[in-house]
C-alpha cells in the first residue's frame, strides 16, 4: 500500500512539473528541455527544478524563449563540457 502512495504522489508532482513548464515555456523552449532528456536527464531535471522555482517565486513574468533556456543552460554548465544540440 505504501508504495501505491509513492507512486501516485510521484504521478502528481510529475503532473504538475509538466503543467508548470507547459504554461512559462516556449515550443521551441519546450523542444529543447525534451532533447536535453534524451541526452542528459540529470541536466534536465535540474533546469526543469531551476524554471519552476522561478516560476513559484514570481521571477518569470513572460513566456522563456529557446534563447533563454541557451543562456540558462550556459551558466548552469560553465566549468563542463556540453554541447547544446541545434
Amino acid at each position: 500500500m505504501n508504495g501505491e502512495v509513492d507512486i501516485d504522489e510521484m504521478r502528481k508532482l510529475e503532473e504538475m512539473k509538466r503543467v508548470i513548464l507547459k504554461k512559462i515555456l516556449s515550443k521551441g523552449a519546450m523542444e529543447r528541455l525534451g532533447r536535453i532528456k534524451l541526452v542528459k536527464p540529470d541536466l534536465a531535471s535540474q533546469l526543469e527544478l531551476y524554471l519552476i522555482q522561478l516560476y513559484q517565486s514570481g521571477k518569470i513574468s513572460e513566456e522563456i524563449s529557446e534563447e533563454q533556456i541557451k543562456l540558462i543552460l550556459d551558466r548552469l554548465t560553465s566549468g563542463k563540457q556540453f554541447r547544446i544540440l541545434k
